[in-house]
């Protein structure tokens, strides 16, 4: 089992910079595909950002690409999420999620495991 913890979430202008981490417990193990994705109110859970195990290999959603930037630091077992030039549209419930069965990563809801999620709110 791993159990995966979500911070750095806040309010902030539109515009602005946040860094969101995702700290990995339990049975930790560095070589798991990790994902990003939101879920704004009223809509459903969607794709952000992913990295394969080595992470040497990253995707993102066309809405962040030049924005935001997924990296890790194994040491820490922990992943992040920089966000740059924040939209209000950017507003959302942020979860990572992680799976040790992916060849390289996925964009799908099918991860084994997910955080509880840390609220991001841009104001305009």
């Amino acid at each position: 089992q791993v159990q995966l913890v979500e911070s750095g979430g806040g309010l902030v202008q539109a515009g602005g910079s946040l860094r969101l981490s995702c700290a990995a417990s339990g049975r930790t193990d560095p070589n798991y595909a990790m994902g990003w994705f939101r879920q704004a109110p009223g809509k459903g859970r969607e794709f952000v950002a992913a990295m394969n195990r080595r992470g040497d290999s990253t995707d993102y959603a066309d809405s962040v690409k030049g924005r935001f930037t997924i990296s890790r630091d194994n040491a820490k077992n922990t992943v992040y999420l920089q966000m740059n030039s924040l939209k209000p549209e950017d507003t959302a419930i942020y979860y990572c999620a992680a799976d040790p069965s992916f060849s390289n990563y996925g964009k799908l809801l099918n991860y084994a495991y997910w955080g509880q999620g840390t609220q991001v709110t841009v104001s305009s």
